[in-house]
Parts: structure tokens; sequence; C-alpha cells
């Protein structure tokens, strides 16, 4: 219904009226731009999308000189990267990146329920070293899009550049597949995923979250740069990881 305002107006309209018969807090609507003006808004997370090209080289061009060194290091590295890799081998690797971030992780079979939802269209691509992985990402297809939405690398991968990397493969991969726009997604601003995407040469885009308020009377903030949640963190990252991966998912069901 994107770009049909009316559509978009149904949709509000059916939105709200759920949320206020559910006696919600609050509903937050995600747009790339402020359809909602009035509702409050919270301006803490930009997108970053680039169109890329069915030609490798152009693409490896494209990349700021300073990153496309990092991309370098990692093929140096003799990093190898496979596009069917299992939920077993991301769910191990990225369970370990979001702990090292103090993260709760969602359970394995939510992402193994994604797999079986989008069959093709999601993909995961995991990155090895002298045949360990060391970095992974599940990415989905969507129209001429390619969108790496979950991914991240064991502490060992960082010396590696595997990152840096795994999102090379998976742009590589994305163009022979004909997608012709790389979403990076959604960073909080300042943080190091933004720094990260930047120096790829990917431009921010605001993404105006509008709130429409039920119970709550302000716009929340659950943000881990909340610094209510600051302890909860650090506490988090030193958690043996099997710990981690217990806990996760009882946690995360709650996290906005």
């Amino acid at each position: 219904v994107a770009g049909d305002p009316g559509s978009e107006a149904r949709l509000t309209r059916a939105a709200t009226a759920l949320a206020d018969e559910l006696r919600v807090d609050y509903l937050e609507l995600r747009d790339r731009e402020l359809r909602h003006p009035g509702w409050p808004v919270k301006d803490l997370y930009v997108g970053f999308r680039k169109a890329i090209c069915a030609d490798h080289d152009e693409n490896l061009k494209a990349i700021p000189r300073k990153q496309r060194a990092m991309v370098r290091k990692g093929m140096g590295a003799g990093l190898q990267v496979r596009h069917d890799g299992s939920i077993a081998e991301f769910y191990r690797v990225y369970a370990e990146s979001v702990r090292n971030l103090g993260t709760p992780v969602l359970s394995r079979h939510y992402y193994t329920r994604l797999q079986q939802a989008f069959g093709e269209d999601c993909e995961v691509s995991v990155v090895t070293h002298q045949g360990q992985p060391v970095a992974a990402v599940m990415s989905f297809y969507f129209r001429d899009e390619v969108h790496p939405y979950y991914g991240g690398s064991v502490a060992r991968g960082r010396d590696l550049a595997a990152n840096d990397f795994m999102y090379w493969a998976v742009m590589q991969r994305a163009a022979e597949r004909g997608a012709r726009l790389f979403d990076y997604g959604r960073s909080k601003q300042d943080s190091g995923s933004y720094h990260f995407k930047k120096h790829w040469g990917f431009e921010p885009q605001p993404l105006p979250y509008a709130y429409y308020l039920v119970r709550a009377r302000t716009v929340p903030n659950i943000s881990p740069t909340n610094s209510r949640y600051r302890l909860f963190i650090e506490a988090w990252k030193r958690l043996p990881l099997p710990v981690s991966c217990a806990l996760g998912p009882w946690l995360a069901r709650d996290l906005g």
C-alpha cells in the first residue's frame, strides 16, 4: 500500500482502533517519511539504502577506499563464504555476536520459522576461516532489494575483517540474484553500526517513527542508549554464552 494515501489512512485507522481496543501502552508506526503530523515522533534511527549494479568491479569501486581495504583484508585472510548456511551455524555465531553487544537473542526456533516462511527469499550466508564459522547473516529478498537483516561475527572474526568480507559477499550474491538495491537496515544515530555503514559510502536517511499513545503519557525510551539499561547491558556481555542463549529468548519477547 506504499504510496496509496487512501490505503495508508485505512490501515492507520484500523491499527489505532486495535490499539485502543487492546488498551496497549502505545502504537509505534515505522515509516521512511513523516506521515502522521501532530503525533509524537522519535528521531533515534536512520536507514541506509543504496543502489548496486550487476558489475562486481563497479560495486567494489563504489566502496570508499578505506572500507575497500577492509574487504580486501578479509579476502587476504583466506575467508570463504557459503550462501546455503544452516540455522545451526547462523545461530551459534549470531547469538555470540549479540551477547557481546549486551543484547538478548531471540530463540533459535524464531529464525527457523523465518526461513521456512520466506523460503527462497531468505538466505543464510556463513563466512568461515579454516573451516570454522566466524560470521553469519540472514538476508531477505523483496522485489529487487536485498535486506541483510540479522548478522554478526564472533570475537576472532574482527581481526579477520569477517563482517566486512561478509557484507561484500552478500552484495555480490545479491547482484547475481538480480537485486538492484542494497538495504543495510536501520541503525541508531552515532552508534557503531551507524559509522560502519557510513564507511561503506551509504548516506543515512531519517526514519521518523510516530507514536499513538494509548495508556502511555510520553514516548517510550527502551533503547539501549537509555542510561537505565547501562548496567544490565554490561552484565549481559559477561554472561557465558549458554546462559545468554537460555535466558535471552525469554527476555527478548518483551523488547521493542
